[in-house]
C-alpha cells in the first residue's frame, strides 16, 4: 500500500514528495521532471496531436490519439522513463509486480468540461497516475482531482480533498474498491487543463460484493376518476380520435412528445409554486450513480400535489393506454376484445363517472383484477441544477425491464440544450445513443424502453448558472419522473 512506505524516487526522477492515507492512498510528486525545456517541448508535442471529442454519461472532454506508438521525442522519452525504470521503482516499493503493459493517454479539459465520479476499477489496472502540463491555476477554474469517502457499503459520500492541478506535478493513487474521485467541472473559459493520464497493471486488490441499491417501491394507481383529466389536461388530449393519431405515431417509434400537454393556466400555477422555499429537497446519490435534488411529497404545495396525483390515477393510466396501447389499465383491449371495449372507454375520457372513485375498496380489487396484472408506477419531483447527473450503472443493467417513461418539464422557455439536463437512452453495452429527449416547458415526453435499453440524465453545467439574475430558468429546472409498468 502507498502509504505504508517511504518513497524516494529513483535517480533521475525529481520531486518533492507528499503521502496521505485520506480517503485512500495517493502520492503528490511536484516538480516531476527535472528540466523546464523539457516539459515545454512536452507539452508542444501534445498540443499538436489531434484530439477527439468523447462524452457520455460520465465524462465529457477531448482526448488525443493513441500515445502507445508515438515517435515525437518528448513524448516517447517520458512514456520510456514512466513504464520503464520509474515503474520498476514504483513495483519495487510497492512490493507488486507491475507489468510493463503501456496505457497512457493525453486529455484536454476546456470549459464544462468534466469526469464524474467513479472508481477506476477495471480488471489489470493497479496504480493510476495524472501528470499535470497546466498553465497557473487556482480553484475557481474548477478542474480539481476531487477524492471522496465511502461509507460502510464502499459507496462514495463526500467530496474531503481537492487537488488543484499544478506544472509539472505527478499524482499517483491505488486503484480499488474505495479509490472513487472525479475531475470537478472546468469553470474557467480561457485555459485549458492538458494532462497525461493512464495506469501502471498488476494483480488488482481483492474486491467486495458490490452493493446492491433496495429497489424502488412501486404502486398502483390512486382511485380518481376523470375529473381531474378534465381540470389539468389540454381537451385537445381527451379526444378519442387525436388519442388514436398519438397512438399509431407512439407505435411507430416507442416515443413521443405531447407539446402544451396541461392546460397553460395550471401549468403556470404549478411552475410559480416549485419556487417556493416551503418545498424541501433532498440530494440522492450516491455520486457514483446519480446526483440531483427530490422533493419531499408531504412538503408540496396544494397545485403541485394535486399535479402528482394527477400522474398516479385511475384515469392517467387509462389516459396513457390510450397514448401507448400498453396494458396500463383493464379497460385497455387486448387483442381479441378491442371491440368489447372500446365504448367503455370513451365513457371514461368523455366525462362519465369512474366507477372506481365511488366504490368500495373490494369492488375497485375486483376491477383491477380483470387484467392479468395490476400495472404500477413509481415516480419522483426532481430538481436539476449546475452538477446534476445520472449515470448508467451495473445494477441499473442487471434490473432493466419493459417500461414506460414520463418526464413532464418546468424548465423555463430560456433553457437550452448545451446546458445539459436531457435524458439519453443508449442500448446496454454499447456506445451508441438511440434517442436524445431534451426538457421543453410543458411537453409531456413519452418513451417506451425494453430490456436492454438504459438511459441517463446528461450533468447540468455551469452555462445554465451564468445567464442573467432575471433568467426565467433561475439556473435550475424541475420535472414530474414517472415510470409505468404493465
Amino acid at each position: 500500500m502507498i502509504c505504508s512506505i517511504y518513497l524516494i524516487p529513483p535517480r533521475g526522477i525529481n520531486g518533492d514528495l507528499e503521502l496521505d492515507c485520506h480517503p485512500f492512498p495517493h502520492c503528490i510528486i511536484k516538480n516531476f521532471l527535472g528540466s523546464e525545456t523539457f516539459v515545454e517541448n512536452l507539452q508542444r508535442e501534445l498540443l499538436e496531436l489531434n484530439f477527439h471529442e468523447k462524452s457520455n454519461d460520465l465524462y465529457k472532454f477531448k482526448q488525443s490519439d493513441d500515445l502507445r506508438k508515438r515517435t515525437e521525442p518528448h513524448i516517447a522519452g517520458l512514456r520510456a522513463a514512466l513504464f520503464g525504470r520509474f515503474r520498476s521503482w514504483l513495483g519495487e516499493v510497492l512490493g507488486v509486480e507491475l507489468e510493463p503493459t503501456v496505457d497512457i493517454s493525453c486529455a484536454k479539459y476546456e470549459y464544462t468540461d468534466v469526469l464524474l465520479c467513479h472508481d477506476d476499477e477495471l480488471e489489470g489496472r493497479r496504480i493510476a497516475f495524472i501528470l499535470y502540463l497546466v498553465p497557473p491555476w487556482q480553484s475557481s477554474d474548477g478542474g480539481t482531482l476531487d477524492l471522496y469517502t465511502t461509507d460502510s457499503n464502499f459507496q462514495p459520500q463526500s467530496i474531503v480533498k481537492s487537488l488543484i492541478p499544478s506544472l509539472n506535478t505527478l499524482v499517483l493513487f491505488e486503484v480499488s474498491p474505495v479509490s472513487f474521485h472525479q475531475v470537478s467541472e472546468v469553470l474557467t473559459q480561457d485555459k485549458c487543463r492538458l494532462s497525461l493520464s493512464g495506469w501502471f497493471h498488476g494483480p488488482s486488490l481483492e474486491r467486495p460484493p458490490r452493493h446492491i441499491e433496495p429497489p424502488v417501491p412501486r404502486s398502483p394507481h390512486l382511485p380518481r376518476d376523470e375529473t381531474l383529466l378534465l381540470e389539468w389536461v389540454n381537451p385537445v388530449y381527451l379526444d378519442i380520435s387525436y388519442q388514436e393519431q398519438i397512438q399509431e405515431e407512439f407505435e411507430d417509434s416507442s416515443e413521443i412528445q405531447l407539446k402544451d400537454f396541461l392546460k397553460e393556466e395550471k401549468f403556470r400555477e404549478v411552475r410559480e409554486a416549485l419556487r417556493l422555499t416551503q418545498i424541501q429537497w433532498t440530494r440522492r446519490g450516491p455520486p457514483n450513480k446519480r446526483c440531483y435534488e427530490a422533493a419531499s411529497l408531504d412538503t408540496l404545495p396544494q397545485c403541485v400535489s394535486a399535479c402528482w396525483e394527477l400522474l398516479r390515477s385511475e384515469a392517467f393510466f387509462l389516459l396513457l393506454s390510450n397514448f401507448t396501447g400498453l396494458r396500463l389499465h383493464y379497460l385497455c383491449p387486448a387483442d381479441d376484445d378491442d371491440d368489447n371495449k372500446d365504448e367503455e372507454r370513451e365513457d371514461v375520457l368523455d366525462g362519465k363517472a369512474m366507477g372506481s372513485s365511488t366504490e368500495s375498496p373490494s369492488s375497485a380489487n375486483t376491477s383491477r383484477e380483470k387484467g392479468p396484472s395490476t400495472p404500477v408506477c413509481c415516480g419522483e419531483l426532481r430538481r436539476w441544477s449546475h452538477g446534476s447527473y445520472t449515470l448508467l450503472h451495473d445494477a441499473e443493467a442487471a434490473r432493466a425491464e419493459y417500461a414506460l417513461d414520463l418526464v413532464l418539464p418546468f424548465c423555463g422557455a430560456d433553457w437550452q440544450s448545451e446546458f445539459g439536463g436531457f435524458t439519453c437512452y443508449v442500448a446496454n453495452e454499447e456506445d451508441e445513443e438511440l434517442l436524445t429527449v431534451y426538457p421543453e416547458d410543458n411537453s409531456l415526453a413519452l418513451v417506451y424502453r425494453d430490456k436492454e435499453t438504459l438511459k441517463f440524465v446528461k450533468h447540468v453545467n455551469h452555462k445554465s448558472s451564468s445567464g442573467s439574475a432575471n433568467s426565467s430558468t433561475y439556473g435550475a429546472f424541475y420535472d414530474f419522473s414517472f415510470v409505468y409498468y404493465e
